[in-house]
């Protein structure tokens, strides 16, 4: 009787794990100063969705960025509405605005031991370009960041996807277009349709943003 008794336990637990296992959320992360978001940007955090099958994507803008040469930015409410007027037509995609309420500078160890702490059932997969691979042994806390994220790489032509670290490679379409170009367009008075989201012109337009240049 109690060999039976402690069979059925021990089967219970497993069954409870598995069920665990089967309901951890698969999220992926793509940080960046989102300074406008552009169609670049969605277009990878989509793709990866898609590619890897991922419950969700959420895109992180960082409130200040840890380099030493500090990129001048609006600020970060205008980063953020323009982020959900991106999204809003897309279920899979989503914003983390966790570093914005944080303030202060925006390391990624210290922001994914939160998110994994907060969200316990959930799997993280943090979406770097191809062209930051090679900073990685420089990144702060590396080594314990590692094993807090899965790390997803998009090939870029010309880097190589040598690391010591392991990355999830994934192949997206190729658009040459950054934050800084859009802002150069705007102050010279060009048009940026088929660059932005039309929503994310409009907001631009209305607010007269990156007419001095930032």
């Amino acid at each position: 009787m109690g060999t039976n008794t402690n069979a059925a336990l021990k089967a219970e637990v497993v069954v409870e794990e598995a069920e665990l296992f089967q309901k951890r959320k698969q999220v992926g992360i793509l940080g960046g100063n989102f300074n406008p978001v552009h169609l670049a940007h969605l277009v990878m955090a989509d793709q990866v969705q898609q590619q890897l099958g991922l419950d969700k994507v959420y895109l992180m803008p960082t409130y200040l960025p840890p380099h030493i040469d500090e990129k001048k930015t609006i600020d970060s409410k205008h980063r953020l509405t323009m982020l959900e007027l991106a999204i809003a037509d897309n279920k899979n995609l989503a914003v983390e605005p966790i570093e914005l309420f944080r303030k202060g500078k925006s390391y990624t160890y210290d922001t994914m031991k939160a998110l994994t702490q907060n969200n316990p059932d959930t799997d993280y997969y943090f979406i770097i370009g191809g062209d930051m691979v090679e900073y990685l042994p420089k990144w702060y806390k590396i080594d314990e960041l590692v094993t807090l994220v899965n790390f997803v790489g998009i090939r870029r032509p010309h880097y190589g996807t040598i690391t010591p670290y392991p990355i999830i490679w994934v192949d997206v379409p190729q658009m040459d277009i950054s934050s800084t170009l859009i802002r150069e367009k705007i102050q010279s008075g060009c048009s940026t349709r088929y660059l932005l989201p039309d929503s994310v012109i409009h907001y631009i337009e209305e607010k007269e943003l990156y007419v001095d240049g930032l």
